[in-house]
């Protein structure tokens, strides 16, 4: 469920832009992703970090984009949400001493420490990497390719890396009991 509310702005985005382009889909990214944090409010109370950062980020370079009708700031937007994970990964680790990855997957699998750190930075790099090639695919393809590249190859890319490290670490699983039926 989480997928699909983290991918729902992203989908409707979509949507809007192939039937009427990219600024009336600009303002359905930045509506869809508030009532996402209202929801959010109203139904736990919260708005997670994440979608509270991502929020900030479409209202303001969505919000240029509209104000000056330049698509530019929109297209920055992707980039700006992975490196300012990337950055959240780091600061948090070398800064805090806590490794977010770790805290998210520490239930699910139980690795020695040192490979804790290698994913965490290989987490960065990849968000890093991720982000040079939207702006990439942003300035040297066409508005189409980049929204398809935005819904299609972001999220295959994103799949085929979580895949990887699901294989690579398949030794440190724990194994989850399951109620007897």
């Amino acid at each position: 469920m989480q997928v699909i509310t983290d991918l729902l702005p992203v989908i409707l985005f979509f949507i809007a832009y192939k039937k009427a382009g990219i600024f009336v889909a600009t303002s359905v990214a930045i509506l869809s992703t508030l009532a996402l944090m209202l929801y959010s409010w109203f139904k736990h109370g919260k708005i997670e970090k994440m979608l509270m950062i991502n929020g900030i980020v479409i209202t303001v370079l969505g919000g240029i984009t509209l104000l000056l009708h330049d698509k530019t700031y929109i297209m920055w937007k992707p980039t700006a949400i992975y490196w300012i994970a990337a950055l959240g990964l780091l600061i948090s680790r070398y800064g805090m001493q806590r490794n977010l990855i770790q805290n998210m997957l520490g239930k699910m699998m139980a690795p020695p420490a040192h490979l804790w750190d290698k994913l965490n930075l290989y987490w960065v790099a990849f968000l890093l990497a991720l982000g040079v090639l939207n702006l990439y695919v942003a300035f040297h393809f066409e508005e189409a390719d980049w929204v398809n590249f935005k819904l299609f190859g972001v999220t295959s890319l994103m799949f085929v890396f979580i895949i990887a490290q699901v294989f690579a670490l398949k030794a440190y699983w724990i194994e989850q009991n399951s109620p007897p039926a």
